[in-house]
């Protein structure tokens, strides 16, 4: 009856969708509703220092899936076309993902909500369920979703959609013979936000004076086009809406655990949560994410997501970590966690398993491992230790350097500072070395022209020679 070996357990992978690492009451945040994430949180452990990475949704799920950066996968900005139709593209065809090893395991992997990696009607990575969004996002009401192949609009609610979908996989599972991993990927809290949730809980922030969101003068790297303006012309109501995305999912969220817990696979099932980037709504004056600027930002707020995992019995509960750790590291973590991680080649793989966090150890003798993450959007390339961030922009800048001990909201970048140039020479070499060595040439992100608004195709060798990326 599904796994009832916590040594095997069942996975429970849920996806955010432009969830800020703020926007949790478990992080800290007094005025956003999330009972159930704190639940969550409660039964397992939070972190605190989770980068996604590429600070935009296609790139950062391809890397998710793939534990490749964007320079080794060739998705690098969100796709714009190829989901459906006539022209498809599968985006990282050829590909190992990771619920290919657990097939290969014997684990039956379902997927429930946003896929936006190319191709939507078909099933691939092994993935055996498959109700996924044609596109990325949209209205949360009559979404266009792919059911048995074929495109249909679903009248409710999205996220309800999604979980109603991802509890009657669980129900199905519970009496089969073979574990199960199953993805939930919700749009939820993407745009839009006015006028797309329940009323009720949109009407339940009237009051909330929002104060973990500040208002700030526009980012200079704002202007048309660029971010979600609207956002900032009708702050309150989409906050009030945001926050409301959150809360819904929230719920559903809790119905997914409260479907577990009634199948009796609660202790028997990993649940790991975490968001595909981060998001600003209002911090530093963007709305937005890594393309809610031009150029491509990599502040904190669009590079950092929430991340908590949770299996009662096994992983520690109620603990914070405060490690710096990548989404990259999550394939090797899943695998190894779950016994399988000699099952794959690792070797030009840049992530690194944390699992030993999750069995109550430390992370080992590799100090580095500790204090270092890479990101990396298009030509804009970033390294951050627990101490510094140092942000590249190719060919010609700007570049940034924080000092995060003492300027943790990164307002004052020290570029110029002449004290500051052995911190920078070493941090340059350090960003150089790391991406020479994992960077596959044939899709190298420095060498594409990515503005934030969308790819278009896939790239790599013999793959023709026109602009693969919209530009505004």
């Amino acid at each position: 009856m599904a796994s009832r070996d916590s040594l095997r357990p069942n996975v429970l992978f849920i996806l955010s969708d432009d969830q800020g690492p703020w926007a949790m009451g478990c992080a800290g945040n007094p005025e956003i509703r999330t009972p159930n994430l704190d639940r969550l949180a409660a039964t397992g452990m939070r972190f605190e220092n989770f980068f996604c990475v590429s600070p935009v949704c296609s790139p950062a799920r391809a890397s998710l899936m793939t534990g490749k950066i964007p320079s080794q996968h060739g998705v690098h900005d969100w796709i714009r076309e190829g989901n459906y139709g006539e022209h498809t593209v599968e985006y990282l065809k050829g590909q190992r993902a990771y619920t290919d090893v657990l097939a290969a395991q014997g684990y039956v992997c379902g997927f429930s909500g946003k896929w936006h990696l190319g191709d939507s009607a078909r099933p691939q990575k092994s993935f055996t369920h498959w109700f996924v969004h044609e596109k990325g996002g949209g209205p949360y009401y009559n979404a266009p979703m792919i059911r048995n192949g074929e495109l249909v609009n679903e009248p409710g609610y999205v996220t309800d959609v999604i979980t109603d979908d991802a509890c009657q996989f669980i129900m199905n599972q519970a009496g089969a013979a073979e574990p199960f991993y199953l993805s939930v990927h919700y749009t939820a809290p993407h745009s839009p936000w006015i006028d797309n949730h329940p009323p009720e809980i949109v009407a339940s922030y009237d009051d909330c004076p929002f104060e973990s969101c500040p208002e700030e003068p526009a980012h200079p790297w704002t202007g048309p086009g660029i971010g979600i303006p609207q956002a900032r012309e009708n702050r309150r109501e989409s906050l009030k809406g945001y926050f409301a995305a959150v809360t819904a999912m929230d719920l559903n969220i809790g119905r997914l655990l409260d479907t577990l817990e009634a199948q009796g696979l609660r202790e028997n099932t990993l649940v790991f949560f975490t968001s595909d980037n981060g998001f600003n709504c209002g911090h530093h004056g963007i709305w937005g994410k890594g393309n809610g600027t031009f150029p491509l930002n990599m502040y904190d707020t669009s590079v950092k997501v929430p991340a908590i995992i949770s299996q009662p019995g096994r992983v520690p509960q109620g603990g914070v970590n405060d490690d710096l750790l990548s989404g990259y590291d999550v394939m090797p973590t899943l695998l190894d966690f779950l016994g399988y991680g000699d099952q794959y080649d690792a070797s030009h793989l840049p992530g690194h398993s944390f699992a030993s966090l999750l069995n109550g150890h430390n992370l080992g003798d590799d100090q580095e491992r500790k204090v270092i993450v890479f990101d990396e959007y298009g030509p804009v390339r970033m390294l951050r230790t627990k101490g510094w961030k140092y942000v590249h922009r190719y060919p010609y800048g700007p570049h940034e350097l924080y000092d995060l001990k003492n300027d943790p909201d990164e307002r004052h970048n020290l570029i110029d500072e002449c004290r500051c140039a052995s911190i920078l020479a070493t941090m340059r070499a350090d960003l150089d070395s790391w991406f020479q060595q994992y960077v596959d040439p044939a899709v190298d992100g420095v060498r594409q022209p990515v503005t934030g608004k969308g790819q278009l195709r896939a790239i790599g060798p013999d793959r023709g020679d026109t602009p693969h990326f919209a530009g505004f």
